[in-house]
């Protein structure tokens, strides 16, 4: 389980400058706004489970898409999440409802500095590859647009993020 941020990005272009021009302008859109998600994959069918948080990452929405995340749980077995050490992951906020249900949910915390060990990360590099890559997006809600499409159709079994994210 993880998160990922989409910024959005003005152009970016290579351009010659005749040297008889002081000051070229280049006009451009830019912005530092960025949209958020929650996500976790379940390794054996390629199933995605997506949330995105109102505002901003915090024990609360971390502890929401928990509650979500485990209504998606096998009956019976017992759900590992590999998930990085951010703050909100580990809040004391929903310290004894972890300790509560331990026997079938387990955070299984990963090295600091290692997302390559994190399979989700590559959910995450998957769409940027796929929905954002040479794409200009004048809005956030045309970055939304672009990868919730696929966000639905990876939020039932597929082989693509099965293979993806296989072990």
């Amino acid at each position: 389980m993880d998160e990922v941020h989409f910024q959005q990005h003005g152009s970016r272009c290579r351009m010659w400058v005749p040297p008889e021009v002081d000051d070229p302008i280049c006009l451009h859109a830019p912005t530092r706004k960025s949209i958020s998600y929650f996500g976790a994959v379940r390794l054996n069918d390629g199933m995605l489970v997506m949330s995105r948080p109102n505002g901003m990452f915090d024990a609360q929405t971390c502890w929401d898409f928990y509650r979500k995340l485990r209504r998606h749980r096998r009956g019976g077995r017992k759900m590992v999440i590999i998930i990085d050490n951010a703050r909100y992951h580990h809040a004391c906020l929903h310290e004894a409802w972890r300790d509560e249900v331990a026997g079938h949910f387990c955070l299984h915390f990963l090295p600091p500095y290692s997302p390559e060990l994190n399979p989700i990360e590559r959910v995450w590099k998957l769409i940027r590859r796929r929905c954002l890559h040479n794409r200009y997006f004048a809005a956030l809600d045309e970055v939304i647009a672009a990868v919730e499409p696929t966000f639905r159709l990876w939020s039932r079994p597929n082989a693509t993020l099965r293979r993806l994210c296989g072990i």
